[in-house]
């Protein structure tokens, strides 16, 4: 597989060209953070883009013409290419082709970069409209952490710490699409204590988070914590009985039921006109 790492005085991390995609983080003394794509969930930290989510029936329908689209879209299926490779950095970029305008219709430029820096690892995604028309688009990260964090904790002693207040409600999913309405949320201030029955409903969607970063911890563990530009909606999902959970910025979100329209009209989507861009930014930082 091709891959690069790059490293910093705390941080070590490994990028695959294969969806652009985070493989391995660890700290100064070689601890492993993320997932290891296990066969409970096969992926590590998958980038979403052109969609985060799904769409009703997995159908894009623009101007008369209906193409498949899977859920999260196809970036995490292609293999990028490298633009810059340093000791610290690295910087890979996915383009339109033949291929994905037959399934995707536009034009686009989407790159993605990783920077190390002392304890932390910063990644930088950018689509950019290199075509005629408007661009409908979206982009997430879908990074996965152990679950616990270290051997002999478990995992009910975990917390997600927000940066702030989170008293709105949340979004759940109905067989992948968002469902009408919002339910009460189960933060109680900045603080959510983790457990796996928070999930047995999919995945916790705030759609409009007060917080622009979240710390995830336990007593006696190392943590992380992850902090977000950008990027309008966080995701939160683990698979029951699997040892991970993802921690998910994203501009963007999965269709509403009963949205079956054309897609630059999905709610949720940024609209980027001919020869413009938009960037997102989130950074990782290991807590010791």
């Amino acid at each position: 597989m091709d891959q690069h790492a790059i490293a910093a005085a705390r941080i070590a991390a490994r990028i695959a060209a294969d969806g652009a995609e985070l493989q391995s983080l660890r700290d100064g003394t070689g601890r492993e953070f993320l997932w290891q794509a296990l066969p409970a969930w096969p992926r590590h930290a998958p980038v979403l883009f052109p969609i985060v989510g799904q769409l009703a029936g997995d159908t894009l329908r623009h101007r008369g013409t209906v193409t498949t689209m899977g859920r999260h879209g196809f970036a995490r299926e292609r293999r990028f290419t490298w633009l810059e490779r340093t000791p610290r950095a690295c910087r890979l970029v996915l383009a339109d082709d033949d291929w994905t305008r037959a399934r995707y219709p536009f034009a686009f430029r989407f790159e993605v970069a990783y920077t190390a820096e002392a304890d932390a690892l910063t990644t930088t995604y950018t689509i950019a409209n290199t075509g005629p028309e408007p661009l409908p688009a979206s982009m997430g990260a879908h990074p996965a952490f152990r679950w616990p964090l270290a051997e002999g904790i478990g995992k009910d002693s975990h917390i997600l710490e927000f940066s702030a207040p989170e008293p709105a409600p949340v979004r759940r999913l109905d067989a992948g699409l968002l469902r009408p309405g919002a339910l009460p949320s189960p933060i109680a201030g900045r603080t959510l204590r983790l457990t796996e029955s928070l999930f047995a409903d999919d995945a916790l969607i705030l759609d409009r988070p007060a917080s622009n970063s979240v710390r995830f911890f336990a007593p006696g563990a190392p943590g992380i914590e992850l902090s977000w530009h950008g990027f309008s909606e966080l995701g939160l999902w683990m698979k029951p009985g699997a040892d991970f959970l993802c921690i998910e910025p994203w501009a963007g979100y999965a269709s509403p039921v009963g949205f079956d329209g054309e897609f630059a009209e999905k709610p949720g989507l940024l609209l980027i006109p001919p020869g413009e861009q938009r960037a997102a930014t989130h950074r990782i930082r290991l807590l010791a």
